[in-house]
């Protein structure tokens, strides 16, 4: 795919919040089992509560005119303002009101961009927004398909073992599923990380953390974890990856 092709900016208006929503649809609900309410089931839309105090982050495919890929991301200033931040219905997010904190949620692309360029942008496009409003923290639940501890135990433990968040930003499940199931030095790093989904993977290569205890989503079908990224980690680590690239 070429580049030029595509667009990255905030949904204007609510024509295109909706085109996002149908993109998540597609991919929450017809691919990942997903459940939503009777009206937007019939309207082919994933939505909540906390849509419209979100900005909208957009991939734009410009030769078909569609919304290919989507972010939707809420500050601090925003969350105060309005609703409240998602995460805190599943995490105790108090260790991060002295931080000007991005929460990052609903994130997907089309199956069929999924190994292409577009992600990269979207990605750039993520990281414009953070430097124009000097996030200093992001955020967001992260998740693995199923709701079954014990059949995630291996990559739940690993992710506790090696990238448990610093106490201050250790946030906790508010209902709490222990992801310590099986001890360090019994562990199968391998196996654990070929269960790890290629998100939360690209996120902990760029020095991201997780908080402490996984959170259980029957209504998506998941089980979430809460990763967090300090920024200033986060461009040194990417600044890094791209210099030995260059070397």
């Amino acid at each position: 795919m070429d580049s030029s092709q595509f667009e990255v900016r905030l949904a204007r208006d609510e024509g295109e919040i909706m085109a996002a929503q149908r993109l998540r649809y597609q991919v929450f609900v017809k691919e990942m089992g997903a459940t939503t309410d009777a009206e937007s089931a019939a309207l082919g839309l994933e939505r909540d509560a906390y849509d419209p105090y979100f900005d909208h982050l957009l991939l734009i495919d410009r030769v078909v005119d569609r919304v290919v890929g989507v972010y939707r991301v809420m500050r601090s200033d925003m969350a105060a303002a309005g609703i409240g931040f998602y995460g805190a219905t599943e995490y105790d997010l108090g260790k991060l009101e002295s931080h000007r904190a991005l929460e990052l949620g609903r994130s997907c692309v089309a199956r069929e961009y999924r190994s292409g360029v577009g992600i990269h942008l979207l990605w750039e496009g993520l990281g414009a927004y953070v430097s124009q409003h000097e996030i200093e923290v992001l955020f967001g639940v992260a998740s693995f398909h199923g709701t079954d501890p014990q059949a995630l135990s291996g990559a739940l433990s690993y992710l506790h073992h090696s990238f448990l968040a610093p106490e201050d930003l250790r946030v906790r499940s508010k209902v709490y599923q222990q992801m310590d199931m099986i001890a360090a030095d019994q562990l199968d790093s391998r196996a654990a990380l070929r269960q790890i989904p290629s998100l939360i993977k690209a996120y902990l290569r760029l020095g991201g953390f997780v908080g402490d205890g996984a959170f259980i989503d029957k209504r998506f079908n998941t089980i979430d974890v809460c990763l967090l990224m300090d920024t200033g980690r986060m461009v040194q680590k990417y600044r890094e990856f791209y210099s030995k690239k260059r070397g």
